[in-house]
């Protein structure tokens, strides 16, 4: 049997008396663009906390290409292929656009700050720098520093640099948050244009961009997974209108 790309059984997580996440067994298959979505408070910072090893999970597991990665670190996890995005940039504002994404491909190919070297010696890191200021629309600002980037053009950085990890699960955590209007058909475009051998789990509030982005969505409530199912299903449940599409907050 082929393994899910990501998965978790039973995972629950308690924070004393209060129970976070509640028994939540969830599937992300290979290749998939699928979201999660669901009201304030659903529990969805803490699922993704859990996934990338922020927090430990009271009980459950989760499993990433069929292997337990429950008791791995937020870096052993990078290193086995899963790689996330945040609300707020993470980027490094002393570095440029360049110096960024050199640091973090010669990162994962063991070099480390080897990579202040000539050019010559770097050939295989400039191509694939090349590729991905292209693929990202980053081209003209290659030479920025990244806080002096727009904002838009910092959301696209921090997926570029996601990808330079070679990530086989790529959690985007509301990658169009706070990316002006015009801007954002670019994001999501670029985001639609991703290798299809990368699983995407996408967190978003923006019933739009999910119902364009995602093939398979699911709806957590109070920590719980209370619906699941293809865009179709989703957006004619009744149940799901009135706890999370009807509403009036989103987080």
């Amino acid at each position: 049997m082929t393994a899910h790309a990501l998965e978790t059984t039973h995972l629950n997580k308690m924070f004393g008396a209060l129970k976070a996440t509640t028994d939540v067994s969830f599937r992300l298959e290979k290749g998939a663009r699928h979201a999660l979505i669901g009201p304030n408070g659903a529990g969805k910072t803490t699922f993704i906390n859990l996934l990338t090893g922020v927090l430990p999970p009271s009980s459950g597991d989760i499993l990433l290409n069929g292997e337990s990665i429950a008791s791995v670190r937020r870096e052993g996890r990078v290193r086995r292929g899963m790689v996330r995005t945040f609300q707020i940039n993470q980027l490094f504002s002393g570095l440029s656009v360049i110096e960024s994404l050199a640091l973090v491909i010669s990162e994962r190919r063991g070099r480390g700050w080897n990579w202040f070297r000539p050019a010559a010696a770097l050939a295989d890191i400039d191509r694939e720098i090349s590729v991905l200021l292209r693929d990202f629309g980053l081209d003209a600002v290659f030479d920025q520093p990244c806080s002096a980037l727009p904002y838009g053009k910092q959301r696209l950085l921090e997926i570029a640099l996601a990808i330079a990890c070679r990530p086989q699960v790529l959690l985007l955590d509301e990658p169009a948050a706070g990316v002006p209007e015009a801007d954002r058909k670019e994001v999501m475009a670029r985001i639609a244009a991703l290798p299809s051998d990368v699983s995407i789990l996408l967190i978003e509030h923006d019933m739009d961009l999910v119902f364009n982005f995602a093939n398979r969505i699911s709806v957590l409530v109070a920590g719980a997974l209370f619906a699941e199912g293809s865009v179709e299903q989703i957006s004619r449940d009744q149940r799901v209108k009135e706890v999370y599409l009807g509403g009036a907050g989103h987080d």
